[in-house]
Protein backbone atom coordinates (compact mmCIF):
# COMPACT_ATOMS: atom_id res chain seq x y z
CA UNK A 1 0.00 0.00 0.00
CA UNK A 2 2.94 2.72 0.71
CA UNK A 3 3.81 2.19 -2.89
CA UNK A 4 0.80 3.11 -4.10
CA UNK A 5 0.23 5.89 -1.71
CA UNK A 6 3.42 6.68 -0.39
CA UNK A 7 1.75 9.70 2.13
CA UNK A 8 -1.19 7.75 3.24
CA UNK A 9 0.00 6.78 6.56
CA UNK A 10 1.03 10.57 7.27
CA UNK A 11 -2.79 11.61 6.14
CA UNK A 12 -3.67 8.90 8.67
CA UNK A 13 -1.66 10.39 11.38
CA UNK A 14 -2.86 14.02 10.32
CA UNK A 15 -6.39 12.50 10.84
CA UNK A 16 -5.95 11.69 14.11
CA UNK A 17 -4.48 14.91 14.69
CA UNK A 18 -7.30 16.44 12.98
CA UNK A 19 -9.62 14.30 15.73
CA UNK A 20 -7.99 15.84 18.87
CA UNK A 21 -9.58 19.05 17.73
CA UNK A 22 -12.61 17.61 16.82
CA UNK A 23 -12.83 17.72 13.18
CA UNK A 24 -11.65 13.96 12.18
CA UNK A 25 -14.35 13.60 9.37
CA UNK A 26 -14.12 17.44 8.06
CA UNK A 27 -10.24 16.23 7.25
CA UNK A 28 -11.49 12.73 6.49
CA UNK A 29 -13.52 14.57 3.63
CA UNK A 30 -11.07 17.15 2.51
CA UNK A 31 -8.84 13.77 2.15
CA UNK A 32 -10.85 11.75 -0.05
CA UNK A 33 -11.71 14.74 -1.74
CA UNK A 34 -8.63 15.44 -3.31
CA UNK A 35 -6.22 12.44 -2.66
CA UNK A 36 -3.56 13.32 -4.91
CA UNK A 37 -2.55 15.98 -2.32
CA UNK A 38 -1.04 14.38 0.57
CA UNK A 39 2.42 15.70 1.19
CA UNK A 40 2.96 17.64 4.76
CA UNK A 41 2.28 21.10 3.53
CA UNK A 42 -0.88 20.13 1.49
CA UNK A 43 -1.78 18.16 5.00
CA UNK A 44 -1.53 21.90 6.47
CA UNK A 45 -3.31 23.83 4.01
CA UNK A 46 -6.26 21.24 4.42
CA UNK A 47 -6.47 21.81 8.07
CA UNK A 48 -6.46 25.42 7.39
CA UNK A 49 -8.95 25.20 5.06
CA UNK A 50 -11.37 22.52 7.83
CA UNK A 51 -10.67 25.30 10.16
CA UNK A 52 -8.28 23.77 12.68
CA UNK A 53 -5.94 25.48 15.07
CA UNK A 54 -2.73 25.52 12.62
CA UNK A 55 -0.28 25.16 15.95
CA UNK A 56 -1.45 22.46 17.79
CA UNK A 57 -2.13 20.79 14.23
CA UNK A 58 1.26 20.72 13.11
CA UNK A 59 3.02 19.83 16.76
CA UNK A 60 0.66 16.56 16.59
CA UNK A 61 1.71 15.68 13.56
CA UNK A 62 5.35 16.50 13.77
CA UNK A 63 5.52 14.88 16.90
CA UNK A 64 4.38 10.78 15.66
CA UNK A 65 2.11 10.68 18.48
CA UNK A 66 -0.30 8.31 16.19
CA UNK A 67 1.98 6.34 14.16
CA UNK A 68 1.97 3.55 16.01
CA UNK A 69 -1.37 2.99 15.95
CA UNK A 70 -1.70 3.62 12.44
CA UNK A 71 1.18 1.01 11.48
CA UNK A 72 -1.11 -1.05 14.03
CA UNK A 73 -4.29 -0.17 12.38
CA UNK A 74 -2.41 -0.83 8.99
CA UNK A 75 -0.33 -4.61 9.89
CA UNK A 76 -4.19 -5.63 11.45
CA UNK A 77 -5.58 -4.41 7.71
CA UNK A 78 -3.07 -6.46 6.05
CA UNK A 79 -3.51 -9.33 8.50
CA UNK A 80 -7.36 -9.15 7.47
CA UNK A 81 -6.63 -9.57 4.17
CA UNK A 82 -7.35 -5.11 3.27
CA UNK A 83 -4.97 -4.52 0.25
CA UNK A 84 -5.84 -1.17 -0.59
CA UNK A 85 -8.56 1.57 0.16
CA UNK A 86 -11.75 1.47 0.31
CA UNK A 87 -11.86 -2.21 2.60
CA UNK A 88 -14.97 -2.83 3.99
CA UNK A 89 -15.35 -5.94 6.88
CA UNK A 90 -19.15 -6.30 7.78
CA UNK A 91 -19.48 -9.18 10.11
CA UNK A 92 -16.44 -10.76 8.88
CA UNK A 93 -16.85 -10.85 5.31
CA UNK A 94 -14.73 -8.89 3.57
CA UNK A 95 -15.77 -6.13 0.78
CA UNK A 96 -13.11 -4.72 -1.20
CA UNK A 97 -13.20 -1.16 -3.21
CA UNK A 98 -15.94 0.95 -4.23
CA UNK A 99 -19.00 -1.22 -4.01
CA UNK A 100 -22.54 -0.29 -4.93
CA UNK A 101 -25.20 -0.31 -1.88
CA UNK A 102 -26.67 -3.11 -3.26
CA UNK A 103 -23.88 -5.27 -2.79
CA UNK A 104 -23.46 -3.97 0.65
CA UNK A 105 -27.42 -4.66 1.39
CA UNK A 106 -26.46 -8.30 -0.20
CA UNK A 107 -23.93 -8.85 2.03
CA UNK A 108 -25.93 -7.29 5.06
CA UNK A 109 -28.82 -9.33 4.29
CA UNK A 110 -27.54 -12.29 4.13
CA UNK A 111 -26.08 -11.48 8.03
CA UNK A 112 -28.59 -10.83 9.31
CA UNK A 113 -30.64 -14.07 8.12
CA UNK A 114 -27.76 -16.10 9.20
CA UNK A 115 -28.18 -14.13 12.89
CA UNK A 116 -31.68 -14.54 12.78
CA UNK A 117 -31.69 -18.23 11.88
CA UNK A 118 -29.00 -19.08 14.86
CA UNK A 119 -31.09 -17.43 17.07
CA UNK A 120 -34.06 -19.31 16.57
CA UNK A 121 -32.23 -22.89 16.98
Amino acid sequence: MREIHPHAESAAEASRCAGEQGKFWEFHDSLFADAAKLDNPDLIERARTVGLQEGPFRACLASGKFKASVDADREAGIKAGVNGTPGFLINGVFLSGAQSQAEFEKIIDTQLSLAGHHLTQ
